[in-house]
């Protein structure tokens, strides 16, 4: 009996474990920007050149806006001609999101267009909410710098999250020990995901979970977006199961989510030059300018025609949250042994619900699905015979 339910448990292990997210957020069009807080502060974390501006000053200067479009831009000042100085600072965006998103979160970011250019270092990502960096966790979900042509992906928390060996994903693992100061990083293979190839192709999606099984991140070019992303809406559901390999994947095995991962807040930003896009080596690497200085030769002077193509252009952000167990699936999920999906219900099935943190508008998420509950009162009442 017990052999034939191991059986079984291995046949309905993928219902156990579908990845269903109900949609929770959507930043789009005219209200993108009121989900956000502005930093209004220089670069102190990674040493750009740049001043990140506060609202009243970034609505005035035109460096967030929506356009005729409804997408939301975010952008670099390309307009004022810098001095040069003891310290210089062009103006610049640094968004963080007002609500916080907990294990079981489905993000999918839509760009038509990327900043990209010499000294121009963007990034997408989650930032840890309740504890100082790295202490929190850090999802790098888009991050280039200069004239890079692929993006790079990566997670930073406390020692003791890694990679977890042969990771089933599409992209080039560059790094395994995630505490390591430039964290556990994969290179996007797909062509077109950063740089003047983006914008050409149209831009793409990102789709990023995180959840009890590890992290997974997708990319796809705007030919190749899923169905059932390019067909959503605000109020749809997403089921990540038909979406094949992500480009980059750090299981469960190797990172305890819930260890190393606060609640996340969402984190656009443009920095210039600063502690990676400014240094000597890597800046000459794919920038050769007159002076081959990150600085001299790209925060001092005209804005344009340097940071012309420094921004982002956005059609919409949606969060999901999962809609029928902590456990909320992913690639990792349907790999695992049968004894382990169950021990998961079993050592949590007292808790019907988890309520996610407070920053995450209070809202909740159910953990059970009635089928799952059904399916495991039927297979525990089987085992005992």
């Amino acid at each position: 009996m017990r052999t034939w339910l191991a059986a079984l448990l291995c046949s309905t292990h993928t219902l156990l474990t579908v990845a269903q997210f109900l949609p929770l957020r959507e930043y789009a069009g005219q209200s993108f920007f009121d989900g956000w807080d502005y930093y209004g502060f220089y670069d102190n974390t990674t040493w750009g050149n740049v001043t990140y501006l506060d609202q009243p000053d970034a609505v005035s200067q035109r460096l967030t806006y929506v356009n005729s479009a409804g997408n939301a831009v975010v952008k670099v000042d390309n307009t004022t001609n810098v001095a040069d100085g003891p310290l210089v600072y062009r103006n610049s965006i640094r968004l963080t999101t007002k609500d916080a998103y907990g294990v079981g979160t489905l993000v999918i970011f839509d760009a038509l267009h990327m900043p990209y250019g010499c000294s121009v270092w963007p990034s997408f990502w989650t930032l840890g909410s309740l504890k100082k960096w790295p202490h929190g966790g850090e999802i790098d979900i888009v991050e280039g710098i200069n004239m890079m042509d692929r993006n790079q992906m990566a997670l930073h928390t406390d020692p003791g999250c890694f990679q977890s060996p042969n990771p089933v994903q599409s992209g080039d693992t560059l790094e395994t020990n995630c505490s390591l100061d430039r964290g556990c990083i994969v290179g996007e293979n797909k062509p077109n995901s950063y740089g003047p190839g983006f914008a050409q192709a149209g831009g793409g999606v990102w789709a990023t979970q995180w959840d009890d099984t590890g992290v997974f991140i997708w990319f796809w070019g705007r030919a190749d977006i899923p169905d059932n992303i390019k067909s959503a809406t605000s109020t749809s559901s997403l089921d990540v199961s038909t979406w094949g390999q992500p480009s980059a994947s750090y299981p469960a095995a190797g990172c305890n989510i819930e260890q190393f991962f606060d609640p996340q807040q969402l984190v656009i930003l443009i920095t210039l030059c600063g502690v990676w896009a400014g240094i000597p080596d890597i800046y000459s690497s794919t920038c050769h300018t007159p002076k081959n200085s990150c600085y001299a030769d790209n925060i001092i002077g005209p804005g344009s025609p340097t940071y012309d193509e420094a921004y982002f252009e956005i059609p919409y952000i949606r969060v999901y949250q999962a809609s029928n167990s902590t456990q909320s699936g992913g690639p990792s999920a349907t790999q695992s042994g049968a004894s382990t999906v169950v021990q998961t219900v079993l050592t949590t099935l007292p808790a019907a619900q988890t309520t996610l943190p407070t920053l995450a508008s209070g809202s909740t998420r159910v953990t059970y699905s009635i089928t799952g509950l059904t399916l495991l009162s039927m297979l525990l009442f089987w085992s005992a015979f």
